[in-house]
Order: structure tokens, then sequence, then C-alpha cells
């Protein structure tokens, strides 16, 4: 859980540092416009930005009962946040697996992508998986 807040943090800490500088040099305005752009960046690579994320079990038993895929991602994914923004609000019609909170999780990627942890991968309640999928078939298969 912690390896997913890392990248956040420290762009916050970067943001923070690089505010003071220009602080205390009296730039104000620039200091602000530092802050809030490191912290947005933060924001937009920490898990916040996706659903809530399931155990591997859970989202293939789920995926069982409503038919929904199942799509698993790891924090700071550039690749995983392109297919989280590109869905919009049919993000939350699928169900998310943060693969570093659930080592089952990392596996079940690993057995799909040849030993790799690519992400993001999508697997259907019909068994038919793809690594790293275009929005638009994601989006087909929702």
């Amino acid at each position: 859980m912690i390896r997913g807040w890392v990248l956040p943090a420290l762009l916050t800490a970067a943001g923070v540092l690089g505010a003071a500088g220009l602080l205390a040099d009296g730039n104000t305005v620039a200091g602000v416009v530092i802050l809030l752009a490191f912290v947005g960046f933060a924001m937009v690579n920490s898990p916040l930005v996706f659903p809530a994320s399931v155990g591997s079990e859970e989202a293939r038993r789920r995926s069982a009962a409503d038919g929904r895929p199942v799509i698993y991602w790891r924090p700071g994914c550039r690749y995983c946040r392109s297919l989280r923004l590109g869905l919009g609000r049919d993000t939350r019609r699928a169900h998310w697996v943060d693969i570093w909170r659930d080592p089952a999780a990392a596996a079940a990627v690993r057995a799909i992508a040849d030993g790799n942890e690519t992400v993001p991968t999508v697997v259907l309640p019909d068994g038919q998986a793809r690594v790293d999928p275009e929005v638009e078939w994601v989006r087909r298969r929702l």
C-alpha cells in the first residue's frame, strides 16, 4: 500500500521545496503556482484517481456474477492512468485490482503477460485477457 504513495509524496515534497524557495525570494505567485502544479500532478499519480481496489479473488467472483471485466493496475502507471481517464464515468463499470496490494493479482498478471507484471491488464468474465488494451476496446466490453 505504501509503495503506491511514494511518487505522490515525492512530487508533493518537491513542490513544497520549490515553492518555499520561491516564497523566500519574494515570488509569491510563482511559489503558489509551482506548489499547485506539483500537488495536482501528485493527485493524478495517486491511487485516489482510481476506484477502490478489491482483491483478485473478490474481483473474479464479482466478475463472474455481474459480467464486468477485471482491470489489473498499479499506482504510478501512466498507461493505467490513461485508461482510467479515457474511460471517464465508465471506470466504475469494471473491477479494479491493484497488483501492488495483492500478490495473487500480480501472479495473475504474470501468468497472462509472459511472466511480466505489465499493466493495465484486462480480463473478461469469459477468461479472455488483453494487456495494455485500447480504451475503446475496453469500453465496448463494459
